[in-house]
């Protein structure tokens, strides 16, 4: 009889135990998950981090940095050789009626040569611009060189964020702060000018 208890005592202390380590997992996951920034921070401020390498030639992609769009466009060697050809187009090339972080730096706007990083909310009314990089006659403009067209009212940038003469839009698109280290990019902070 006594033999019986034992066995029993231990097939139970097994399936307890057993059951017991299936639920640290469960148990883990919110306490390691609380590591993490809660959204109330993420929308607050907190940076975001991407790996801009699977970025396309002439892609833009869009992030979420404090509820706002973020584009992050890569750009081709002959979109930035084309930079000069809208000059004559835009209303502050040089970003001179802004407080611009990177001014200067690059003819992308950012830390980068090859990327640009760009609110993207237009300047006017806080509509979010389409990117249409093709150049080609468009319906808004028939020497359209690549840019942004903002359709909510007609205001357009150029492949940099750089705002068009003569259309609502004030002054050319944010650059937030940021800052790339090989192919990550941070957005929200910033390391100083490389």
């Amino acid at each position: 009889m006594q033999e019986k208890d034992k066995t029993r005592r231990k097939v139970l202390i097994g399936l307890t135990s057993a059951v017991g380590l299936s639920g640290i997992p469960f148990a883990a996951t919110p306490f390691i998950a609380s590591w993490n920034p809660s959204a109330k921070a993420k929308a607050s401020g907190a940076s975001v981090k991407i790996d801009v390498s699977k970025i396309r030639y002439g892609q833009q992609i869009q992030v979420a940095w404090r509820k706002q769009p973020v584009f992050v466009v890569r750009h081709t060697q002959e979109s930035l050789n084309s930079l000069d050809a809208a000059l004559s187009k835009l209303a502050d090339p040089n970003s001179d009626s802004i407080d611009e972080p990177y001014k200067n730096l690059s003819p992308t706007r950012s830390q980068s040569e090859e990327y640009s990083v760009l609110t993207g909310v237009c300047t006017h009314l806080g509509c979010s611009p389409k990117y249409y990089p093709e150049v080609e006659p468009k319906a808004w403009d028939a020497s359209w060189s690549g840019g942004f067209f903002c359709p909510c009212h007609g205001s357009m940038f150029d492949i940099v964020g750089r705002v068009y003469k003569g259309v609502p839009a004030p002054t050319n698109l944010i650059v937030p702060p940021h800052f790339f280290d090989g192919d990550i990019l941070t957005i929200g902070e910033d390391k100083g000018v490389a």
